[in-house]
């Protein structure tokens, strides 16, 4: 098994290498991947140093499975090229919507893996993936009509800069200082910002319109859904506020 990391000294990045680690999955080949301002730096995975390669000139003929974590820019111009050598699982928004590309939670549809038109996995947005597994044995139980989300999330899912930039901001704010914000559209220390990614001609932002698509793609495109995303001065860790309505009536009493 020879593995590829593009993306690999960002945040979700050094994320999956935590994860394949302590995993222990037998990996024959590891390689990590990044542009030309990471490239030749190294990272560790366990006892070894491994060196990051140059995405431009990357040979993905040498991996069978290719992760990708470097956003949608990134995705949209590279994907297609590793596909054509090994399966992507690609972390950015890019194909998630794409009717070709199956968008998986492995505890909720892996069947869907079965049918891989482009060799492209897509996961889908980090609150939709938590959402979504509470959901589907509820659905499964008594079919759900209707859902109420507001998600409280942190700093770290808009990457290491704003996580930066929320420790810098609360030390200002201690000590009574200016604070320009660079990454946020208002101060994120002790705030909440109702504002995750654009606002779209529907009112919604983006992050809002992600989680209502990508839902009803994984679960059940009849589920009827809104979504109030807000970013809170928490380093990492995000929160969901749920309110489900169902078809069927159902007692707790009676559920084995």
């Amino acid at each position: 098994m020879n593995i590829a990391i593009v993306g690999a000294t960002g945040n979700v990045g050094r994320k999956i290498i935590e994860v394949l680690h302590n995993k222990k999955i037998s990996i024959d080949n590891l390689y990590f991947v990044a542009s030309s301002n990471s490239a030749g730096s190294t990272l560790k995975f366990g006892d070894k140093e491994i060196k990051v390669g140059n995405l431009e000139n990357f040979d993905f003929s040498k991996v069978n499975i290719s992760f990708f974590s470097a956003g949608k820019t990134i995705s949209e111009k590279y994907v297609p090229l590793a596909a054509k050598h090994s399966v992507v699982i690609d972390n950015s928004s890019h194909f998630r919507m794409d009717q070709d590309v199956p968008l998986i939670v492995p505890q909720v549809n892996s069947h869907d893996l079965k049918d891989i038109k482009k060799n492209i996995i897509a996961n889908p947005n980090c609150s939709t993936a938590q959402l979504v597994i509470i959901l589907k044995p509820l659905h499964d139980l008594f079919k759900i009509k209707r859902v109420i989300i507001s998600t409280y999330q942190s700093t770290s899912g808009a990457g290491k800069a704003p996580m930066d930039e929320l420790l810098e901001q609360t030390k200002l704010a201690l000590e009574n200082k200016k604070i320009v914000s660079k990454n946020f559209t208002k101060q994120i220390a002790f705030n909440a910002i109702p504002h995750i990614d654009a606002f779209t001609d529907e009112g919604y932002t983006k992050e809002e319109l992600k989680m209502i698509n990508e839902t009803k793609k994984i679960l059940d495109d009849d589920i009827d859904l809104t979504a109030t995303c807000v970013r809170v001065p928490v380093k990492t860790g995000h929160s969901e506020s749920i309110n489900i309505e169902f078809d069927n009536l159902f007692d707790f009493a009676n559920i084995k």
